[in-house]
């Protein structure tokens, strides 16, 4: 065996020495040199890069053939052909020195010889030849994956398919990195879109931001003119992160993969801002679950406040009467059952339920209800499912305020944009806005070689915009939100962490009409000084009904909740300051999330994969998920590689996925 190992490789090293000799006798001195790739995967997506040792002008071409060819004709197949240099045809490369680029795109494909090498020609004249290349073969899966069970309606982005939908001579030609890049929008999907721009070489970009601020729906409200450390805030949008689920039974820890994105950023930032503590992202646990929180019943204790978690559990007298709640109390109890079955964090069990547990449509609504459509059924009764929770020390604005030294100087603020005008001749996008009378019909503009709309759908869709095609229209157009509303209101002490039953953080529910959930603070439990409570946090149907209040109705209504569930204290301990936030109201927002309606999921998240008159559209509710800030990041992250890919940048956009864990993304 050994005899012939050794034997195998002299013949290896006699058989590449013999190729060597031959090309170098074969080629005269290379006028382009071949430096990059030598390995290369079938079905994929690679950068070819050249350097020139003496000007070319005219026709070129890539070819990928047999390393001795003797003429391009003989190739497997051409990569693509362009003009360079001075030639008339050549002005499409005016970015890249003298007009001739240095990267071209190569999407080798599956049935590419295992070996062969890259050759240049200017007409029939061999100008370059590359050093021999290795094609791999992408390895297939060997057990079921998500991808596999979900792929229908998941965020997968295949960035192959992306490219070769195009024509060759689109993409061959990788753009340099001095395109101007316009990104309306400057909440979390915005932000984390200019960082990876940022990351990877393209610094020519802007945020375009309607409001004062940066941050989107992530609001953290400081009560009473406070400052962070002085934690008397409550979170008017999103709230916590879930990281990792228990089982009890194993004590198997299972990470939620998705959100560590969101710790991934934090711990990135920090370390850009030199670990400033005034910009410092810290995370803190959250109490999602507390024993003494409120419970959803109809009963209450003798003195007539509600009754907590702990107590009904104990004391099942507490508890409302199910059978009056079901149709089929019975079928109801099954189709829970069923539901807390297939509800874990297995990816080879999640599927879509609705259809796997083929129950009545009635009880489905009643376990589930078939209002908030998107696939809420494997993802958010998974994160919910979470035993350890975080949240971000003295709020969550934290986050959105550490991109301040990035982008806050490249940032226009109260540009609301009111319309985009693609030019067809130049292959720019003309973003429009009133800076000032929005009677004039004078308007103020700016102009990019690409824009990413990272701006919500709710209000896109009243923008004056170009011919986009017909789906990616109707999804701008018609994808459904959902209304959300928040009171926080704030209290002399934490009088909660005191009472008989004392609260120690979480959230509860009350049957209080218009309340929803109730949410304390897990932040300096039992500590002095005023604190500030949740009081009511509601979504859907009953939050719509609530933004038509007033304010001090919607406050006045939380804060007589309040007395009744913890007691005249309540009343006693208010200090009559408070915020509350109407997201449908919200004239930034129009809306609190994305919920799609039936259907609206698979039908229109494939229209995001597709680069329309250079506009990559990101946000949550381009996302698989909605409502949380990793869907904003996720979907930056797959807009920011899809954006490089149509720039021909593919290393750069490689270097975004292996960075951000994106394995949703196939390259």
């Amino acid at each position: 065996m050994a005899y012939f190992y050794r034997e195998f490789l002299l013949f290896g090293l006699f058989n590449a020495y013999f190729i060597t000799s031959t090309l170098s006798n074969s080629i005269p001195p290379a006028s382009i040199v071949f430096e990059s790739p030598f390995e290369v995967e079938a079905n994929g997506i690679h950068n070819v890069k050249i350097s020139y040792n003496s000007p070319i002008n005219g026709p070129l071409s890539i070819h990928y053939g047999p390393c001795n060819m003797a003429k391009y004709q003989e190739a497997h197949y051409c990569l693509g052909k362009t003009h360079i240099g001075n030639h008339s045809l050549a002005k499409r490369h005016v970015e890249w020195e003298s007009n001739r680029p240095t990267k071209f795109v190569w999407l080798p494909r599956e049935n590419t010889p295992d070996f062969g090498c890259l050759h240049a020609y200017q007409d029939d004249d061999l100008v370059g030849r590359s050093a021999p290349i290795t094609v791999r073969r992408r390895q297939k899966r060997r057990s079921v994956a998500f991808a596999d069970v979900a792929d229908a309606m998941g965020p997968w982005f295949d960035g192959v398919e992306h490219l070769q939908e195009k024509e060759p001579n689109e993409v061959f030609v990788a753009s340099a990195k001095s395109k101007k890049i316009g990104i309306l929008g400057g909440g979390m999907s915005g932000l984390m879109s200019s960082y990876l721009l940022e990351s990877v070489g393209i610094y020519s970009w802007k945020i375009l931001e309607a409001s004062g601020r940066i941050g989107g729906r992530v609001h953290t409200s400081y009560l009473n003119a406070t400052k962070p450390d002085q934690y008397q805030y409550q979170e008017m949008g999103p709230m916590r992160f879930p990281a990792s689920i228990t089982n009890p039974n194993t004590n198997e820890t299972i990470q939620i993969l998705d959100h560590r994105m969101v710790f991934q950023l934090a711990a990135t930032l920090n370390t850009i801002n030199g670990n400033d503590p005034t910009l410092a992202v810290n995370f803190i646990p959250w109490i999602q679950n507390s024993a003494n929180a409120p419970y959803d019943t109809s009963k209450r204790r003798p003195d007539g406040t509600v009754p907590g978690l702990a107590e009904v559990l104990a004391n099942s007298s507490l508890l409302d009467d199910d059978t009056a709640t079901y149709s089929n109390a019975t079928v109801g109890q099954e189709a829970k059952s069923g539901f807390s079955k297939w509800v874990n964090f297995d990816e080879d069990k999640i599927r879509y339920l609705r259809y796997v547990l083929n129950t009545d449509l009635n009880i489905t609504d009643e376990v589930d209800s078939t209002s908030d459509y998107y696939p809420a059924w494997e993802y958010e009764d998974v994160y919910f499912d979470a035993t350890e929770w975080r949240t971000i020390d003295q709020g969550l604005n934290r986050l959105p305020a550490a991109f301040g030294p990035l982008v806050l100087n490249r940032t226009m603020f109260q540009v609301a944009v009111q319309e985009m005008e693609w030019n067809e001749i130049s292959q720019k996008m003309v973003v429009k806005w009133r800076p000032g009378n929005l009677f004039d019909m004078e308007t103020t503009s700016m102009e990019f070689d690409y824009t990413i709309v990272a701006v919500p759908f709710s209000k896109v869709r009243l923008w004056r915009l170009p011919a986009y095609t017909s789906l990616l229209a109707r999804a701008i157009n018609t994808l459904n939100y959902i209304p959300a509303c928040k009171v926080a209101l704030h209290y002399k002490t934490r009088f909660w962490e005191h009472l008989e039953h004392p609260i120690i953080g979480g959230c509860g529910f009350t049957n209080i009409p218009g309340i929803g959930a109730i949410c304390y603070p897990s932040y300096k439990i039992n500590s002095t000084g005023p604190g500030v409570i949740l009081a009511s946090y509601s979504s859907g149907t009953p939050a719509r009904t609530l933004s038509s209040m007033t304010e001090t109705e919607h406050v006045a209504l939380a804060q007589r909740a309040m007395i009744e569930v913890h007691g005249t204290i309540a009343q006693e301990q208010f200090t009559g300051v408070y915020d509350r936030i109407c997201w449908e109201n919200n004239e930034y927002q129009a809306g609190g999330w994305c919920e799609p309606t039936v259907g609206q999921q698979e039908l229109y998240l494939p229209a995001y994969f597709h680069t329309e008159k250079h506009t990559v559209f990101v946000g949550e509710h381009t996302s698989f998920t909605h409502a949380w800030i990793w869907s904003a990041l996720e979907s930056a992250v797959r807009g920011t590689t899809q954006l490089l890919l149509d720039m021909g940048l593919v290393d750069e956009a490689k270097n975004i996925t292996q960075t951000w864990m994106a394995r949703w993304i196939s390259m």
